[in-house]
């Protein structure tokens, strides 16, 4: 397999996964009994620095993916312009991870 196709068929995987749990993530806090903004808070951080290293070309989108669910629920379901955090949270978790990949891996 070539370089390049390597590349977007990793590119397509970490779309897939990050739209998945992107939406597994929103999914949970969206539910009634669920009240634990910092554990819903941590699994957005990681998840999206996790992506954010494993595909440092690309921050925004995984940050998008990851975090960009949540506000989408909140706002239809409540107009709850508090759940907008979550993309900053997930800003700084796959631009986190991007800078982590650069500083000690190979891009």
């Amino acid at each position: 397999m070539p370089f390049q196709q390597h590349i977007l068929s990793m590119q397509k995987t970490l779309l897939a996964v990050a739209t998945v749990l992107g939406l597994a993530i929103a999914y949970i806090d969206s539910r009634p009994t669920w009240d634990d903004t910092g554990i819903t808070a941590g699994a957005v951080l990681i998840t999206a620095g996790v992506l954010g290293a494993l595909g440092p070309e690309r921050p925004w989108l995984w940050a998008l993916l990851v975090g960009g669910f949540i506000p989408l629920f909140g706002i239809i379901h409540g107009w709850n312009l508090g759940s907008l955090l979550a993309l900053g949270i997930a800003l700084v978790g796959a631009y986190g991870g991007m800078l982590l990949r650069r500083a000690y891996g190979r891009v």
